[in-house]
């Protein structure tokens, strides 16, 4: 069996699971305050956005659902101009060793958890202006953009 998974939004809108899935992403995406709907800034790059699609499967291969993730294009963040550092939120491999290491020794249970959008809860220092996603442009406000409060992935 074949996943076949769309290139981008033209594709994913003919899908009722994957529209499903673009409002579910952009339902989170509300929920943690990640922007705030503002006018254009004349003096401020716009980063562009765009739709990034993975289908998720059982061990068994049956698909257990399909994921849309709205990604900030990054890659036209300039250094200096729109970001100072980049920092990646993720523990190094030994300090999880360590700890694994250190419960073992004193017997303490161990729980594994997924943060669901974890990624979405750093929040930014700096001004970043995100354009609105392809098929979530709010009518009558066609000219505004996201002024972001915390991170998307895809940021510098």
């Amino acid at each position: 069996m074949s996943i076949i998974e769309p290139e981008d939004f033209s594709e994913a809108i003919k899908d009722e699971a994957w529209k499903k899935a673009m409002t579910e992403e952009m339902l989170m995406i509300e929920k943690n305050s990640t922007w705030e709907s503002v006018d254009r800034p004349c003096n401020k790059p716009i980063v562009g956005v765009k739709w990034v699609y993975k289908t998720k499967l059982n061990l068994d291969g049956s698909i257990q659902k399909h994921k849309a993730r709205l990604v900030a294009k990054g890659y036209t963040q300039k250094t200096g101009v729109d970001y100072n550092e980049t920092f990646a939120p993720v523990a190094r491999l030994d300090t999880i060793r360590t700890l694994i290491a250190l419960a073992t020794q004193k017997g303490w249970k161990l729980w594994q958890l997924d943060v669901k959008s974890a990624f979405l809860n750093g929040v930014l220092e700096e001004e970043v202006y995100v354009d609105q996603s392809d098929g979530f442009v709010v009518a009558e406000a066609e000219h505004k953009v996201y002024r972001l409060r915390k991170a998307l992935y895809g940021l510098k």
